[in-house]
């Protein structure tokens, strides 16, 4: 049999603005950790950048294009990304070539929105939706 954690209950009968004052306060505190972590990561990577244009410089001035080291084994390889200056002409391109599979498998999130507001009888076969309550605190004005 299994334990199940459940979260603590809501405490009863606080007043909403002691809840929003301790919330905000909550929130300052991760917006600062987060700061600080982020400003560390960054850091890091930008040390890793440079450590990283030496390898690759170091391979391509050997040759090589994998080594084993005592530190680790490191390769090296190209990768090739596509984007578009012209997103017409490149729907017409998909369209002329039957080329769907051109495309990444994501929906426009507001588009689809939009569409169905605009067009309540068509649905999607397949088209799933979650919709939740998002609570948002804001300070005082």
């Amino acid at each position: 049999m299994s334990e199940t954690t459940q979260a603590a209950p809501a405490p009863v009968g606080v007043p909403l603005d002691k809840l929003a004052k301790v919330y905000r306060k909550m929130s300052a505190e991760v917006q600062k950790l987060t700061q600080d972590y982020d400003t560390a990561v960054a850091a890091i990577k930008a040390q890793q950048d440079t450590v990283k244009t030496a390898i690759k410089d170091e391979m391509l001035r050997l040759g090589v294009k994998s080594v084993r080291t005592d530190g680790g084994t490191i390769s090296l390889s190209t990768k090739t990304r596509y984007n578009t200056d012209d997103w017409d002409a490149f729907k017409e391109f998909i369209k002329e070539n039957d080329a769907l599979e051109l495309l990444e498998k994501r929906i426009a999130q507001t588009n689809m929105a939009t569409f169905l507001e605009e067009n309540p009888g068509k649905v999607p076969a397949g088209l799933n939706s979650f919709t939740e309550y998002a609570v948002s605190v804001r300070k005082p004005s």
